[in-house]
């Protein structure tokens, strides 16, 4: 039986040569396999083997040694050529020619070539240098593992790899590079490329000086690399070389520039040229730079009135564009232009421009785009800023054409008297044009330190001048008008356009920048934004629901109610009540307006006049409100008469039409006002063209917008209505009839706040409701978008509920019809064709161990012979009977019973093809692109020690490569088969499998039991030789596993492999291949390479390259060896030894780039950056730097952690055909104008679908997944259908000029464009751009693995978000699209981080209404209550209240809230059972539930919500290295409450301890629900934390607790990570720190570490939310102190009782720390000498005071509170509540900015101040660390008991057998068998080990106990040994204590009311 084993690895299949067949090493077999047998299979995969063969790049079985591996890398070039005019001499001619008034011409002439011949000894070096077998082979695109060659390998030490060296020093390194890019051209030799000795004649070719040929002189043959740009192209290379020479020498751009550029568009130009004519690719390339209609310089030219600059010049015209007065002559000029009158028409200027664009020259198309090319390729972070670069490419392209222009004597004088400027010299591009504005963006947002470091400016963004605000500032005549000069002439200010528009590029390093630029959008940190950006959402939502709940609510508005009659309002007083709902929608947009002038300077000229807004919409509002003043102002209210009954409903109509007007226009087209609007269409251009371009949708795709949301709103408001407002009208009306009047309990004015509890309650009821009516709409999104997602993938066929059947036997005819591209032949070659597509896909899943070479041989099409009519034989194909056999049932198939990965794969892409998809195009005639991945330090290949080695912390138990054994046990069987045979290969002596040791490798069980001790290191580490192959190997399987580059880069290489299989099939002739010559062979194995090479490009940014280690430097030298052909390009920092200042350089490098000296590869390219160019959170300035080296027309967004399949790259042509611009036709223009068509749109993004292949990896990693998988394609479909997709980084594909043109592929500045990917999503959607999306394809991702990492990378996301509200992108977005549009952009996005915000607002909601119903219940008599009966019945028993329909409403409301939360897995869930079935869904969702995910939902929600309120209220988002690891490692107990304390501990424990009030005071199932949420709250980063439940860990971990709860306060302390230094940064994210401090040791830009927030936001976000929570608690608590009704009891005052309880133990701490501060200043600077943890004791003793200093205050209030547990709790709530708003108080008003170094601190406990380096600050630092002290106490005592309960209630969980098994399984979903094993140590450690668990149990059983003791057991003692308390206290303080209440005639609470209820039930 044939084997295709021989394929051993990923990465060379073997290969067919036509004379010698299959290779001889594939021929040996294995078991009894005959000859028959092989030949049949040999045949059958002929095809697929030959192209996949010459597709490898091999390590070769040659003999050669390791020195061809290190010679591979030799750049073979040869001179330039050719009889180029060099750039200084064509510039001396122009300037003479002009000189001479000539005007001066560049000829077009068609370059018929020059004849050379090819250099043998050239190729001969090639070929020998490079690491291959063969020199017939190709020499690009690896597979997945390089092939090991066994001879190769025989005398190989270690793979050769670059190390990291300094034996060159930086001077002599900055000499060399810059003697390297200051060399000039060769002017005057040609030397010949070809000569005579070669194999073949070759007619000449026009080869480029400066194009790339260093892949392509590889080759054997000759290949052009610009095929489609010959000679019958209308202009010829050599023409645009002396173009690019002649710019290069007029504005001086750098030689790597000049030739990156080039190559840029040739490339762009073949690309085009390979489907339409040279002449219309030109045209067209030059529409979209320059001239089309959706051109961006067209759009920024006509914006900024440059066409008006351009005909008479903006001196000569008024600020409303008229005429100046002049002199008649003049006026008589201007008028004789009749295109353009007074007001210079629009439309006019445009039709100029149409008629000029078709005059231009094929010379003029080239010069244009080739200078705005060379302005782009050297902008460096202007590429941000993309109308600052049309200004600098129009002063350019001015300056350029006056030297090219007859000039006349007079006009080279200064015609405005101005100095002359014919001697200004250009020193070079960057330095006259770029380098002004970078350092005037880097002044504006840093500031340098001494030490040549920047750190971020600490101002906030509305005072920081970003790139928006310089881009915006080119918008506009106004600005450009005021663009001033730093020099004067006679004392007069210079401004640029005073001088003519030839020479203002001469004086453009003399603007002074810093006097121009100012904000043009105030980014002020304020929930404002949030009102203004969506101010119709607040409008539907409040408005309807004050409809609602104001027709519900009549009691309120009732004249003297009584509930006996049920009184009703009168009818106008109803309508007039309802009707200020349009009263609130006036209000809301006049906030909004408001919010408007805030955030829009009136200075900004695109800024929209408010005024006429204001008046209409204060008069509306008083037209609203009058009518309602007067009724209940001035009439009673039972009043009523025709004219106020007219009144009220001429008022109610009018609020409705106000609501609905208001809902539906936006807020930038109220009133009529419209930027299309002609009147101002002229002025507010920009605005139209940059801010509100957005595309509308039209036909089904409008329809079906507005018909989802219509249905939304329907649903959502019928069951608001009638599920929440109506349950709300029982219970505001029996709190409107219940008066408290027994609040006699206390003394002082707390019977005031008594009295008004009810009051509260209802205010929070409402807001409850209000928020849930919010919620409401959110949840019905979810389940109509869901739904509508459903149906459409019925639509378009991707369900598998949808009815296709028989996809898998019709998969070849797809494949055929969609893949390849068709062409009208015979059946027999279409499934010749199609057999090598499907071969090739099953061999390649074969190579990547996915599937057995069982499965092989029943999935390819094999060959064999027939006999037919006439008695010939011929060779026929046979289908697979997989097509067959399958009938769409591939579940219940046993095929892949075991390859789930191989069965995902071939069903998803069986699926694909069944759906729609664009007509492919040739293979030569499908754009060029490129793939750009981002890469910071993600890993790249995974090192032996990272696999096979355990942490030494203890934290882990388990290696890296046993866990990826127990997630794929299949394909580590497979890939120890290929291993194996391999060795048999090399070593003849080893035995070959048998069929019985193949089976018995399934698992390691199975291999302990065979006792192979050949087979056990296979098993275990995967070789048995330790040899670098076998290493490298292991090493590789392993990477391709994991979220590396490598398997990113080997994914996406598939790209390449792709288009050679695609353009082989394509050349191939009808019926079976015949034997060819070698010479053809040859060529025919090098031509899919250079296609490949020509149409795609990969390109990786390695910013951080030059700073690598020596692994990851390894690991990049792995990449280019294994994919020479990729592309890495990073920064380089060369240090001027001149100057002093770092230099920095873009650079390119890929395999093909020789070695210098030093090991280090030299650059293709070396282009020189303005400064530093990461001046953001680094990945947009990563992709931007990166991106003029990108290629072609689209580039498709990849990050590092992205896997792809060659299946998938198959479809790479139907993407591009989505852009709609792959033939002539879509680029037809209106010849009359010159322009493309009104209705051709361009479409900017095109996204896929992402498969997350880190599902199944546990429970974290598969909930990760599952909501990756439902936002990238089940809301991704519906959102690109009504047009509310955008950009969210990958994998989606851009229009490069599109993108390029408009700011690049995303944003970068600091801090607001941390989601940098997004903004370019919006930026697209308001230029005018579309995006789609598309079904067929899908890409891989991995997604974040562990708790923290997910909970990492959402912090980066919900701040994320914070930031993008403060945009001017939301305020464009949310102000001018219409609303379907509207809703759609925001409950994608915005929506459901606010839906996070509410969910977590109405927990605290929800609990604080359930405590004050529960204290109210608790002290009230409760009436009988039945639902069936009227309300007017009389109540009993006497002076009873009914609460019972307020406590239906709260369960109610708590059933929707459990609704709302749970809707979260409705997408997963509909998802599963639209692509993999009934079972599948039910399988993974059940899965979640048992694993407790939502518990993990809970938390994650929280995170969400206080990251976003967080960043609006202070800032500070920044990126978070998320890490993509496997969560295997133990998390210390330490390092997870000091992450997650703040944002999620404190406060579910306050609420715990109010719900324990609320149970004990009115136990209700329902409240359930809010336990399981606080338990979530508290104890999800324990559940989700692997190893948690381990006995020794568990101590261990305990250990460390204690050890970061002490540590710290000495100047000995060793660890990082102490308490203090916790509690420290909690308070600088309020102080910030002293800059100064501040100050990295970096050679790049660093930002602060903690900026001082705004004072506003401090109070408004951090003071007040805490004091209404405050009078939410405290109200109560005075209403459960007053209210008692015990006889002879003498008041007890609640209030002094509440202050002694809040105060008595900070004024306690403070005494300790005044007496504790003396005794350390005078004992700790002698004793800490001798005793260097003396600081360290007296800081413990201290601490251990305060803790029992709270114990024994609580236990004060128990004792005052007459040892009630309820009233003891919630007064100590309170009070725990009022000291942390005295404490931030104290913070923000009180406390200057944090020494970042601590000094204060360990001076404290040392008093060593003298010493401690403050200088004058010692005298501050005391008292404000005395402060810092006093608030740290109280925090210690809250960490330690808190910190101490969170342990203890784990505790019991320990004691369950086997818990961490269970555990394990839980978070890994891995069998027991395959889970963690006991870790092996020594017998010594294992002593050590044991003693040290057995201590630190016994130290936490004492202070368990010890703790329970000092809290529980005055109360415990008291009950048992029954002491009245109250006779030990002192008379004078008797007032304090609570009276005991005793039960009055009738039972309180809700107990009594149960046993009532009851008996009434037996009657």
């Amino acid at each position: 039986m044939f084997l295709i084993c021989f394929l051993t690895d990923y990465d060379s299949l073997f290969f067919f040569q036509a004379e010698d067949g299959i290779r001889d090493s594939g021929k040996e077999q294995s078991g009894n396999a005959t000859d028959n047998e092989e030949e049949h299979y040999s045949q059958s995969i002929e095809t697929a083997a030959e192209f996949l063969a010459h597709d490898t790049t091999t390590a070769g079985d040659g003999d050669e040694d390791e020195d061809d591996f290190k010679d591979a890398n030799k750049e073979y070039t040869s001179n330039p050529y050719g009889d180029n005019i060099s750039m200084s001499t064509a510039f001396n001619n122009i300037d003479a020619q002009v000189n001479k008034g000539k005007k001066h011409t560049v000829k077009t002439k068609q370059t018929v070539g020059i004849t050379a011949n090819f250099n043998q000894d050239l190729l001969s070096s090639t070929f020998s240098a490079m690491p291959t077998h063969n020199p017939n082979l190709n020499l690009f695109s690896g597979f997945k593992t390089p092939k090991i060659g066994s001879s190769r390998w025989g005398n190989t030490k270690k793979f050769s790899y670059l190390p990291k060296t300094t034996s060159i020093d930086e001077k002599e390194r900055y000499t060399e590079y810059n003697r390297n890019a200051s060399e000039k051209y060769s002017e005057d030799e040609e030397p010949e490329f070809f000569n005579s000795n070669s194999k073949t004649s070759k007619d000449s070719f026009d080869k480029s000086k400066f194009g790339e040929s260093a892949f392509y002189d590889m080759f054997e043959n000759y290949y052009d690399p610009y095929p489609s740009w010959q000679l019958n192209a209308p202009i010829n290379r050599k023409e645009i070389e002396k173009i690019f020479d002649e710019l290069g020498d007029v504005f001086k751009f750098q030689k790597d520039n000049l030739k990156n550029m080039f190559d840029y568009l040739l490339r762009m130009l073949d690309s085009r040229g390979s489907r339409m004519s040279s002449l219309e690719a030109l045209k067209s390339l030059h529409r979209d730079y320059i001239g089309g209609k959706q051109a961006n310089f067209r759009k920024w030219y006509f914006a900024s009135q440059m066409d008006l600059e351009d005909l008479v010049g903006f001196k000569n015209l008024k600020k409303n564009g008229h005429y100046k007065k002049a002199s008649k002559n003049q006026q008589q000029n201007y008028q004789n232009n009749n295109m353009y009158q007074n007001n210079f028409d629009l439309t006019c200027a445009e039709e100029k421009w149409d008629s000029n664009i078709l005059n231009l020259k094929c010379y003029d198309y080239v010069v244009q785009i080739a200078l705005y090319l060379l302005c782009w390729g050297e902008a460096a972070n202007v590429r941000f800023i993309p109308e600052c670069l049309c200004f600098i490419y129009k002063c350019a392209l001015d300056y350029f054409y006056f030297l090219k222009k007859d000039l006349e004597s007079e006009t080279n004088s200064d015609t405005l008297g101005k100095s002359p400027t014919k001697h200004i010299e250009i020193k070079d591009f960057l330095t006259h044009a770029i380098c002004p504005i970078y350092e005037f963006y880097l002044t504006a947002n840093y500031e340098s330190t001494k030490n040549n470091t920047y750190i971020a400016k600490e101002n906030s963004h509305s005072k920081t001048i970003g790139y928006d605000d310089i881009n915006q500032f080119f918008w506009y005549r106004k600005n450009l008008e005021k663009i001033s000069l730093s020099v004067t002439l006679n004392n007069e200010k210079c401004y640029l356009f005073d001088y003519e528009p030839h020479i203002r590029f001469l004086h453009l390093n003399r603007v002074n920048w810093k006097k121009c630029f100012y904000k043009t959008y105030k980014e002020k940190r304020t929930w404002l934004h949030v009102v203004t950006n969506f101010n119709r959402i607040w409008i539907i939502h409040l408005c309807v629901f004050w409809y609602y709940t104001a027709y519900n609510s009549k009691p309120f508005y009732t004249h003297n109610y009584r509930q006996q009659k049920n009184t009703q309002p009168t009818t106008q007083a109803t309508y007039s009540i309802m009707a200020l709902a349009g009263s609130l929608a006036s209000l809301i947009n006049i906030l909004s307006v408001l919010g408007e002038f805030s955030f829009v300077p009136r200075k900004f000229p695109g800024a929209v006049s408010i005024t006429k807004k204001i008046i209409l919409l204060i008069c509306i509002f008083l037209i609203n409100t009058i009518p309602s003043v007067y009724i209940f102002g001035m009439l009673p209210l039972n009043y009523q008469s025709t004219f106020t009954l007219g009144l009220s409903l001429v008022q109610f109509i009018i609020s409705i039409i106000t609501v609905v007007y208001f809902s539906i226009v936006p807020l930038n087209n109220l009133f009529g006002f419209s930027y299309r609007n002609e009147k101002v269409r002229r002025k507010y251009l920009a605005n139209l063209y940059f801010m509100s371009s957005v595309v509308n949708l039209k036909d089904k795709a409008l329809l079906a917008s507005i018909g989802l949301w219509i249905t939304i709103f329907f649903l959502k408001f019928v069951e608001s209505y009638f599920f929440l407002t109506l349950s709300l009208k029982d219970p505001l009306r029996e709190l409107k009839i219940i008066n408290l009047t027994s609040c006699t309990g206390t003394t002082g004015f707390s019977a005031v706040f008594c009295v008004r509890q009810t009051h509260l309650l209802v205010t929070m009821m409402l807001f409850t409701d209000m928020v849930l009516f919010f919620l409401d709409t959110y949840l019905w999104y979810i389940i109509c978008s869901a739904t509508f997602s459903v149906f459409r993938s019925f639509y378009i066929g991707v369900s598998i509920w949808t009815p296709w059947k028989n996809i898998f036997s019709r998969l070849p005819k797809r494949i055929y019809s969609k893949i390849l591209y068709p062409e009208n032949i015979d059946p027999q070659k279409a499934q010749f064709l199609v057999s090598q597509v499907w071969n090739c896909i099953i061999i390649s899943m074969y190579r990547e161990h996915l599937i057995s070479i069982e499965h092989v041989k029943k999935l390819i099409y094999s060959s064999g012979d027939s006999v037919d009519a006439n008695s010939v034989h011929k060779t026929t194909l046979k289908e697979p009977s997989f097509f067959i056999s399958q009938d769409d049932r591939i579940l219940e198939t046993s095929l892949f019973k075991t390859e789930p990965e191989a069965q995902r794969r071939i069903t998803f892409f069986a699926q694909s093809l069944s759906t729609p998809m664009p007509d492919s195009c040739a293979v030569n005639q499908m754009p060029t692109f490129t793939v750009l991945i981002p890469h910071y330090n993600e890993n790249i290949t995974l090192t032996l020690r990272k696999i096979i080695k355990e942490e030494d912390d203890g934290f882990s138990q388990l290696t890296l490569l046993e866990y990826l054994k127990g997630l794929h046990p299949t394909e580590w069987k497979y890939f120890i088969e290929d291993t194996k045979k391999l060795v048999e290969e090399t070593e003849a002596s080893v035995s070959s499998f048998s069929s019985s040791s193949s089976s018995s490798i399934m698992s390691g069980t199975t291999f302990l039991k065979k006792n192979d001790d050949s087979i056990l290191p296979y098993f275990y580490i995967g070789f048995k030789t330790a040899t670098p192959e076998y290493i490298l190997r292991t090493r590789i399987w392993a990477s391709l596993r994991t979220q590396t580059l490598y398997r990113t880069i080997s994914g996406f290489m598939n790209y390449s492999r792709a288009i050679k299989l695609l353009y082989d099939i394509e050349r191939q002739n009808s019926g079976p291949e015949q034997p060819i010559r070698t010479f053809e062979q040859q060529k025919r194995l090098e031509e899919p390479s250079i296609v490949a090479l020509r149409k795609f490009r990969l390109l990786v940014a390695m910013q951080r390259l030059k700073n690598f280690d020596q692994e990851e430097l390894e690991s990049t030298e792995f990449l280019l060896r294994a994919y020479p052909e990729i592309q890495i390009s990073y920064i380089d920092e060369v240090l001027n030894p001149v100057t002093g200042v770092l230099e920095y350089f873009s650079c390119l490098m890929d395999g093909s780039c020789e070695v210098s000296a030093n090991n280090e590869r030299l650059p293709k390219y070396r282009i020189k950056l303005p400064g530093n160019p990461i001046l953001g959170d680094g990945k947009a300035d990563n992709q931007n730097h990166a991106i003029i080296f990108a290629r072609g027309e689209y580039i498709q967004l990849v990050d590092a952690n992205q896997d792809n399949y060659l299946e998938e790259c198959l479809k790479i042509r139907n993407i591009m055909a989505e852009f709609e611009e792959m033939s002539e036709i879509d680029y037809t223009e209106n010849v009359a104008l010159g322009s493309e068509p009104e209705n051709k749109v361009p479409v900017a993004i095109v996204g896929t679908r992402e498969y997350i292949f880190s599902e199944n990896i546990g429970i974290l990693g598969d909930v990760a997944a599952g909501k990756e998988q439902t936002f990238g394609t089940l809301s991704a479909r519906t959102l690109a259908h009504i047009g509310g997709k955008l950009h969210y980084g990958h994998p989606d594909f851009l229009n490069t000029i599109f993108v390029t043109t408009r700011g690049g592929v995303s944003k970068g500045q600091k801090g607001l464009h941390l989601n940098e990917d997004i903004y370019a999503g919006m930026n697209a959607i308001l230029r005018g751009g579309r995006i789609k999306h598309c079904e067929y394809m899908q890409c891989g991702k991995g997604r974040d693995l562990g708790f923290g990492s997910i909970l990492n990378f959402t912090t980066k996301i919900g701040s994320g978000m914070g930031e993008q509200m403060l945009s001017r992108e939301y305020f464009y977005l949310g102000t001018n699209l219409p609303l379907d549009r509207f809703l759609s952009f925001y409950y994608a996005h915005p929506g459901f981080h606010l839906n996070n915000v509410f969910i977590v607002s109405s927990i605290r909601l929800f609990i604080a209404v359930a405590l004050n119903l529960a204290i109210l219940i608790n002290n009230s008599v409760l009436c009988y209550y039945d639902e069936h009966k009227p309300i007017t019945e009389i109540r009993k028993p006497a002076g009873c209240v009914n609460l019972i329909p307020i406590l239906s409403w709260l369960r109610r409301s708590i059933l929707s809230m459990f609704v709302v939360f749970f809707v979260s897995f409705i997408p997963l869930c509909v998802q599963e059972l639209t692509e993999r079935g009934i079972w599948k869904a039910f399988s993974r969702i059940a899965k979640h539930f048992v694993s407790l995910s939502p518990f993990f939902e809970i938390f994650v929600c929280k995170i969400y919500a206080g990251s976003l309120v967080n960043n609006l209220a202070f800032g500070g988002a920044r990126y978070i290295a998320t890490g993509r690891g496997f969560a295997i490692v133990r998390t210390p107990f330490s390092s997870l409450y000091s992450k997650y304390a703040p944002v999620s501990f404190y406060f579910a424990i306050i609420l715990a301890l109010l719900l324990l009030i609320t149970s004990l005071a009115a136990w209700d199932f329902t409240l359930l629900y809010f336990w399981f949420t606080l338990s979530a709250l508290l104890f999800s980063p324990f559940v989700f934390n692997p190893n948690q439940f381990l006995w020794c860990e568990f101590f261990i971990d305990y250990k460390h607790y204690l050890i970061w709860l002490f540590s710290g306060n000495s100047s000995k302390s060793k660890s990082p990570e102490t308490w203090i230094q916790y509690i420290r940064d909690l308070r600088m994210g309020i102080t910030g720190s002293k800059k100064k401090n501040n100050y990295l040791e970096l050679t790049s830009l660093s930002r602060s570490h903690y900026k001082r927030p705004n004072l506003t936001n401090k109070i408004f976000c951090h003071i007040f939310p805490q004091l209404i929570f405050i009078i939410m608690i405290f109200i109560p608590y005075l209403f459960i102190s007053t209210k008692n009704q015990t006889k002879g009891a003498n008041p007890a005052n609640a209030l002094i009782r509440l202050m002694l309880i809040t105060f008595g133990p900070i004024i306690a701490n403070a005494t300790i720390l005044i007496l504790g501060f003396f005794f350390s200043l005078f004992t700790g600077p002698v004793l800490s000498t001798c005793m260097k943890r003396y600081p360290s004791f007296i800081s413990c003793i201290i601490h251990i005071f305060s803790l029992l200093d709270h114990i024994f205050f609580f236990n004060i209030l128990f004792l005052l509170q007459n040892w009630d547990v309820t009233k003891t709790l919630l007064g100590f709530v309170l009070s725990i509540l009022i000291q942390r708003f005295v404490f931030s108080i104290t913070e923000c008003f009180l406390l200057s900015r944090e020494i970042f170094t601590g000094k204060a601190n360990t001076a404290w406990w040392s008093g060593k101040w003298l010493t401690a380096s403050l200088g004058w600050h010692i005298f501050s630092q005391i008292f404000r660390e005395f402060l810092c002290k006093i608030i740290e106490l109280s925090f210690f005592a809250c960490d330690f008991l808190l910190g101490h309960f969170l342990l203890i209630i784990q505790l019991p969980i320990l004691l369950i057998p086997y818990i961490d098994k269970w555990h394990s399984m839980m978070l890994f979903w891995l069998k027991p068998s395959n889970q963690i094993r006991p870790r092996i140590v020594s017998v010594k450690k294992r002593k050590k080990l044991r003693f040290t668990v057995q201590l630190y149990l016994l130290v936490f059983l004492i202070f368990s106990i010890f703790l329970f003791i000092l809290i529980f057991g005055p109360v415990i003692a008291v009950k048992i040994i029954d002491i009245n308390t109250k006779d030990y206290i002192p008379e004078n303080l008797q007032f304090l204590i609570q009276p005991l209440e005793h039960a009055g005639f009738y039972d309180k609470g809700l107990k009594a009311y149960k046993k009532m209820k009851k008996k009434k039930t037996m009657v």
